[in-house]
């Protein structure tokens, strides 16, 4: 069993940057795409950013292209979001999701793994 777990989820302002990340526990994490997605109140799951094995390939919601950057260190086996010029409707759960192959995709059915969520939430 494949655990992912993710951090740097905060309160923080307009504007403003954070950084997530997610560990996966599994040796053999450079061989998967990974992404993050979130989830609003009352909305469903959108994938924001997602990234192929060595990082061939990404992918990034059009929301969020231009201000969130996502990254993977194979060899300390995690995967980031980095987050800036943050805006209220980024507040959302998001959640890291590791896939069952290497090609990048945005489908959460592509994805068997999933963190259990680390909150974002952007004050006006």
């Amino acid at each position: 069993q494949v655990q992912l777990v993710e951090s740097g989820g905060r309160l923080v302002q307009a504007g403003g940057s954070l950084r997530l990340s997610c560990v996966a526990s599994e040796r053999t994490f450079g061989i998967y795409s990974m992404a993050w997605f979130r989830q609003a109140p009352g909305k469903g799951r959108e994938c924001v950013a997602a990234i192929s094995s060595r990082s061939g390939s990404i992918k990034s919601a059009d929301s969020v292209k231009g201000r969130f950057t996502i990254s993977r260190d194979d060899s300390k086996n995690t995967v980031y979001l980095q987050m800036n010029a943050l805006k209220p409707e980024d507040t959302a759960v998001y959640y890291c999701a590791r896939a069952g192959w290497r090609a990048v995709s945005v489908r959460p059915p592509a994805y068997f793994y999933w963190g259990q969520g680390t909150q974002v939430t952007v004050s006006s």
